[in-house]
């Protein structure tokens, strides 16, 4: 009787029972969103100088919202506000307008979306198969892995795939059509990759397969969904092909081929020798993406084919996974997901870099395939165990214990898989630690110009809200416009720190308006510029290495104690003023 019980409990669909049962797993698939989120932001506030690291890039501009005097004529801050889609801008400045900082808005910006995410995830599972608890696994095996890796919690735009997406799929399946129409065009407006894959879909649902071949569906509804999604498609799409932003064109592929950045060992690695490697899982070039059984609770969909020829004999289903006959056509839509996706990865790779990457198409698909189908297989197999317990057994006996305890560890793994995994959230939260630098920067002006090849420079626009010449952190070099004159700036500055020519130095400062240089206090020696991988592949530093060998001495140098401002156990700043009056002297 209890097996029974048991089995009603957890498997019964949504038709057999009251709403309330319904609510009680979307109740705890929240609950378990709320947690892991509650997580996240007790990281996310941990200190008073924690940002996320990709929002370094994404947000640190945004703060023109707050104060439009601050980065002035910085082209860094320039290109990723004009890189930013439309939608993600507009939510950052309304936010700013009603008083919330941009900085504390990315921070708890994640807990809303996991919680809007997670309602459209379990509405979708019950679409695919009506049994509330395997909306609770889809949504929690989802969450899970959204706070293993670092899209949501970077609250870029990427972290609205998951929110919008989610919800153009459920009112598609759910045909509501102004709902659906909504979610494509918010996809276009904070994730424009993924309005094509949208619109991939409605192309393939006018598709159907009768007696054993293709043909057009005669669903007229679905004509519907394509003429107008694609219409919506259309317009939020043509801002984009109509742009002609001073930092374009993208590097053709011929370009990117050439490039040290995109080799393999490179910082943006792309191109790979291995076939293998660059098709399948190569970050940004593969279709696969390397956290796709990320929790490895997902690695159960890897049973699916299992279960449909299970499903394929009526016996067997009947007898063993009763439940599995309650899945609905709906699911059609993952392949349709899946082929959209694929297509746009090829497309990507045929226009290479006009679409951006092409792992980028494919990496959300699958891991939202991948979620719905470890839910229903891991759902079939705890109906099957129970169900098979539970017939021809009048007592409790070895069947009852063998499906219980298979029901238990199923239950352990997806629901604490987190305790198993360290640091749970892993999100990339980065901390600076250098808090009276910023502090030091944040009293000066607010137009100044900060020259440094220092990693603490990856961290200034941020927190001290002041603009570097460069860092790092904004080596992007997918746009010729921007990244060309990018590497024309950490040529020009690395030449100026080791060059032993005075006239070179302040023709460096005079050309940058450079107000104050940073340095690491071992910058100018061989070893440092040996050491530092990030500088090695700019064309200056070959020559900067020779200088240094022949024993000359940066014309820089006397300034690292006559010129300096603010000094820690890190990091020197000097007062460029002072350093053209030292090397005029």
């Amino acid at each position: 009787m209890f097996i029974a019980r048991l089995h009603k409990f957890l498997t019964a669909t949504v038709d057999e029972k009251s709403r309330s049962r319904t609510i009680f797993w979307l109740t705890l698939s929240l609950t378990f969103a709320a947690i892991y989120a509650i997580l996240g932001l007790k990281q996310a506030f941990s200190g008073e100088y924690v940002v996320q690291d990709d929002a370094r890039q994404h947000v640190f501009w945004m703060m023109r919202f707050v104060d439009p005097q601050l980065f002035p004529n910085d082209f860094i801050a320039n290109y990723f506000q004009s890189a930013a889609p439309a939608g993600y801008s507009i939510l950052y400045k309304i936010a700013a307008t009603i008083g919330v900082h941009p900085l504390f808005f990315h921070k708890i910006l994640p807990f809303f979306l996991s919680l809007i995410s997670t309602y459209y995830c379990f509405s979708i599972a019950l679409e695919m198969l009506p049994v509330p608890m395997t909306g609770f696994i889809a949504s929690l095996l989802l969450n899970q892995h959204m706070w293993i890796t670092d899209d949501l919690g970077s609250a870029t735009p990427r972290a609205f795939v998951y929110p919008i997406f989610l919800a153009f799929l459920y009112y598609l399946l759910r045909r509501s059509l102004l709902p659906c129409l909504a979610a494509i065009g918010l996809m276009g407006l904070f994730y424009p990759p993924y309005a094509l894959v949208a619109a991939g879909i409605l192309v393939l649902r006018l598709l159907g397969w009768e007696n054993g071949r293709f043909c057009w569906s005669r669903d007229r509804t679905n004509y519907l969904f394509c003429t107008t999604g694609l219409g919506v498609v259309f317009l939020v799409m043509l801002p984009y092909a109509l742009d002609k932003s001073e930092f374009s064109p993208t590097y053709t592929a011929a370009e990117a081929k050439q490039m040290p950045e995109f080799a393999a060992d490179g910082r943006n690695a792309f191109f790979r020798a291995n076939p293998k490697h660059y098709w399948l899982t190569g970050r940004g070039s593969g279709m696969f993406p390397q956290s796709l059984f990320t929790p490895v609770t997902h690695c159960a969909s890897l049973l699916w084919p299992l279960l449909l020829v299970c499903r394929s004999s009526s016996r067997a289903s009947l007898t063993h996974f009763p439940a599995s006959k309650q899945i609905q056509s709906s699911i059609w839509v993952l392949l349709q997901l899946f082929l959209a996706s694929s297509a746009m990865f090829l497309a990507a790779h045929a226009t290479l870099f006009k679409l951006y990457q092409p792992g980028r198409y494919t990496a959300y698909s699958l891991r939202f395939i991948v979620v719905f189908l470890s839910a229903i297989v891991l759902t079939s197999i705890v109906d099957g165990m129970l169900n098979w317990a539970k017939e021809n057994e009048t007592s409790f006996g070895i069947k009852n214990l063998v499906a219980i305890v298979t029901t238990a560890i199923i239950a352990f793994v997806v629901v604490c898989y987190p305790s198993l995994v360290e640091n749970f959230p892993r999100v990339g939260y980065v901390e600076g630690k250098m808090p009276d630098l910023y502090q030091f920067f944040q009293q000066q002006p607010k137009d100044i110009t900060i020259a440094s090849i220092a990693g603490e420079a990856d961290n200034l626009p941020t927190f001290s809200q002041r603009s570097v010449l460069v860092a790092k952190e904004y080596a992007v070099p997918y746009q010729k416009g921007y990244y060309s004159r990018y590497l024309q700036r950490i040529n020009d500055l690395i030449r100026a720190q080791y060059t032993p020519d005075q006239a070179i130095l302040q023709k460096f400062i005079n050309q940058y308006g450079i107000d104050f240089w940073m340095l690491d206090r071992a910058a100018l020696t061989l070893k440092y510029v040996e050491d530092y991988g990030w500088i090695t592949v700019f064309d200056s530093t070959p020559e900067a290495m020779l200088s240094l060998k022949q024993g000359k001495i940066p014309a820089l140098a006397p300034a690292m104690t006559s010129c300096a401002v603010f000094q820690n156990q890190v990091v020197v700043v000097l007062d460029a003023s002072c350093i053209l009056k030292l090397t005029r002297n």
